[in-house]
C-alpha cells in the first residue's frame, strides 16, 4: 500500500466511525424519549380524556405501532431531511427549530471567538514559562473555575453583573440587536459564563499538550543550538502540538453541548436547548429527538474534525 494514501485511509475510518456512532446515537435517542414517564396521547389531551379518546389519538399518532418500526420510520425521514411533525404544536420540527438554532449558533459562535483566542494565549504561555508565577496563577485560576459548574458561574454571573452593579440584564432575550452594544449587552452574560467553564479547560489541555511537546528531545535540542525559549516554544514545539491542540479545542468546545443547556435556560435565551427543555415538559418526542440529534451531530462533528486535524497535521503520516 503506498504510504500516501494511509493518512486518506485513516479519515476515511475516522468518518465511518463516525457515522456508525451517529447511528448508535440516534437509537439510544429514539427509544432513551421512548421511556420517559406519561402517555403523550394523556398529556396532549388532558385527565377528563376518555379511553376511547386517548386510544384514538394514539393511532392516529402511530403511537400503537411497534417501537422499531416507529424508530426506522424516524430514522430514514431524519436522514432525508423530515425531522417530523411537533405533537404540540403541529408545526413541521424543522420549521419550530430553524430561528432557535441560528441563535444556538450564534451564541456558539461568539463564545468561541471570545473563548478559543484567550485560552490558546493563555495555555501557551503557561507553558512556555512553566513553573513561573504566571503558570501558577492560570493553574489555580482553572482548577478553580473547573471545580464549578455551569450554573453556579451563571448565578454568580447574574448576582455580580446585574443585581450588584447593574451593568447587564439578568436576562439575554437575543433580540433588539442592531448595534453593538445591544447585541454586547444581549450576549455577554450567556457568552461570560460558557466562556469561563469552557476556556479552563482548555487552557488545561493545551499547556499538558505543549508541555509535553517541548520534553521532546528535537525541540530540546533546538534549545542547546542556541534558540531562544519563545522560538522553541512557538517556532518547534507549537507546530508539532497542532493535533493535540485540536483536540483540546475541540473536546473543551464540546463541553457547550451541556453547558448551552443550563446556560439558555437560566438565562432564558430563545435557543435550541432551552426549546428541548420546553419539550419534555410537553412530552413533545420528535421535538426531543430532534435538538437531542443536533446536539449529538454537533458533538460529534467536533471530536470527528480534531481527530481529522490530528491525522493531517501528523508529519510522518504527511510523508
Amino acid at each position: 500500500m503506498p504510504k500516501s494514501l494511509l493518512p486518506w485511509i485513516l479519515v476515511s475510518q475516522r468518518l465511518g466511525i463516525a457515522l456508525l456512532t451517529l447511528v448508535i446515537v440516534s437509537f439510544a435517542v429514539f427509544f432513551a424519549t421512548e421511556l420517559l414517564p406519561g402517555d403523550v396521547a394523556e398529556i396532549l389531551l388532558g385527565q377528563a380524556a376518555t379511553p376511547e379518546a386517548v386510544a384514538g389519538l394514539r393511532t392516529a399518532m402511530g403511537l400503537d405501532e411497534p417501537a422499531m418500526h416507529r424508530f426506522v420510520g424516524w430514522l430514514v425521514g431524519l436522514a432525508g431531511g423530515d425531522m417530523g411533525t411537533s405533537y404540540v404544536n403541529k408545526m413541521a420540527v424543522s420549521d419550530l427549530m430553524g430561528g432557535r438554532l441560528v441563535n444556538s449558533l450564534r451564541l456558539a459562535a461568539v463564545t468561541t471567538l471570545v473563548s478559543v483566542p484567550i485560552a490558546l494565549a493563555l495555555g501557551i504561555g503557561a507553558a512556555m514559562w512553566k513553573g513561573s508565577m504566571f503558570d501558577r496563577v492560570v493553574s489555580v485560576a482553572t482548577i478553580s473555575v473547573i471545580s464549578v459548574p455551569e450554573f453556579m458561574v451563571a448565578t454568580l454571573a447574574v448576582l455580580i453583573f446585574a443585581v450588584w452593579l447593574g451593568w447587564l440584564p439578568a436576562l439575554a432575550y437575543g433580540a433588539n440587536v442592531d448595534s453593538w452594544g445591544a447585541m454586547l449587552r444581549a450576549y455577554a452574560m450567556p457568552v461570560i459564563t460558557l466562556s469561563f467553564v469552557v476556556s479552563a479547560q482548555m487552557i488545561r489541555m493545551t499547556r499538558a499538550a505543549v508541555i509535553e511537546t517541548i520534553n521532546t528531545p528535537y525541540v530540546e535540542m533546538a534549545l542547546l543550538k542556541g534558540a531562544s525559549r519563545r522560538r522553541m516554544v512557538l517556532g518547534h514545539a507549537l507546530p508539532n502540538a497542532l493535533g493535540p491542540i485540536a483536540n483540546a479545542v475541540a473536546l473543551s468546545l464540546s463541553y457547550l453541548v451541556g453547558g448551552v443547556i443550563i446556560v439558555e435556560t437560566i438565562f432564558n435565551y430563545p435557543g435550541v436547548a432551552k426549546l428541548m427543555v420546553d419539550a419534555v415538559a410537553t412530552r413533545d418526542l420528535p421535538l426531543i429527538q430532534s435538538c437531542a440529534m443536533i446536539f449529538c451531530v454537533s458533538y460529534l462533528s467536533l471530536i470527528t474534525l480534531a481527530d481529522l486535524i490530528a491525522i493531517l497535521s501528523n508529519p510522518r503520516l504527511r510523508r
